[in-house]
């Protein structure tokens, strides 16, 4: 898609596709959208507080840099980018999420997740397109979250982590920022789930030279980051897995 049919602010009612609202920013959407997501959001906050009272340690980290970041996350239940989208939507930092293109089958899910802010990936492909998307919302300074693992994960033993997150990042010189949830794996009413931001890891932190050997180095230190993370997490809450 040209720039010429990404620069300037999208009309309401005016036919626009899903390519549309993936390729804006989404600072940039309808104003009838965004009211219409704001409202949503808002809603999901009230309700997922009282069905599962989560709580967002370290949520500055997230909300008080202005910079287009790659969030990653470990996945354990549908709540975990309800928690990320609605700290984030509330703070008025732009989030994007990255979800299965299975997801597109259902109209009706991509006209909200389009919405939103997400945009989809087809697993199991070298899916450039995504990439390239990706990369363009980083650099116009909207964050873009995605769960590596690719799936919500019931077992640590369960667990692997792919490194497309890295590219994204890498293309854009972007830092990769660190989260983890625990308490969600297994959702009960009014049991609590916990969320902890950690620093971004810059890429100067990267020690290799080569393009393939800082890629491999991400990938390795973002997910040991989230895995740590998480088990910090655990530590301070026993009982909550």
């Amino acid at each position: 898609m040209s720039d010429a049919k990404t620069e300037g602010r999208m009309r309401a009612f005016a036919g626009n596709t899903f390519d549309d609202y993936y390729d804006h920013d989404i600072r940039e959407h309808p104003l009838p959208g965004r009211l219409f997501i704001g409202a949503v959001v808002r809603i999901l906050w009230v309700v997922t507080k009282f069905l599962w009272p989560w709580r967002f340690e370290n949520a500055e980290l997230l909300t008080n840099d202005a910079r287009g970041r790659v969030i990653i996350m470990n996945h354990e239940s549908m709540l975990d980018p309800v928690v990320l989208v609605v700290t984030l939507w509330l703070a008025g930092v732009p989030v994007r999420t990255v979800y299965k293109g299975d997801f597109d089958k259902i109209k009706p899910a991509t006209w909200l997740f389009s919405r939103a802010g997400g945009f989809p990936v087809q697993r199991g492909t070298a899916d450039m397109k995504t990439v390239r998307r990706a990369r363009a919302m980083l650099m116009r300074g909207e964050c873009v979250l995605i769960y590596p693992e690719g799936t919500r994960v019931r077992d640590d033993a369960d667990q692997e982590a792919h490194g497309g997150y890295a590219i994204m990042a890498q293309l854009a010189k972007a830092p990769v920022q660190p989260v983890a949830i625990i308490g969600a794996r297994h959702l009960r009413f009014r049991r609590p789930v916990y969320v902890r931001a950690e620093k971004p890891v810059e890429w100067s932190e990267i020690g290799a030279e080569k393009r393939k050997e800082q890629l491999a180095e991400m990938e390795r230190i973002g997910m040991a980051r989230v895995y740590e993370l998480r088990d910090q997490l655990r530590a301070d809450y026993p009982g909550v897995d």
